[in-house]
């Protein structure tokens, strides 16, 4: 598995740095979401 953001698509309301806070973040500048690993461990893969 291998993650991605769609920039143009994200709404910037943070529920993706909710849900997995170990693969995403949000830039404390503009809100803009920050991938943090973009293959994730397998526990975290559903």
């Amino acid at each position: 598995m291998k993650i991605r953001i769609e920039h143009d698509r994200c709404r910037g309301a943070g529920q993706c740095t909710l849900t997995a806070p170990e693969l995403f973040d949000q830039s404390d500048d503009d809100g803009t979401v920050v991938l943090l690993n973009e293959q994730p461990p397998p526990e975290l893969q559903a």
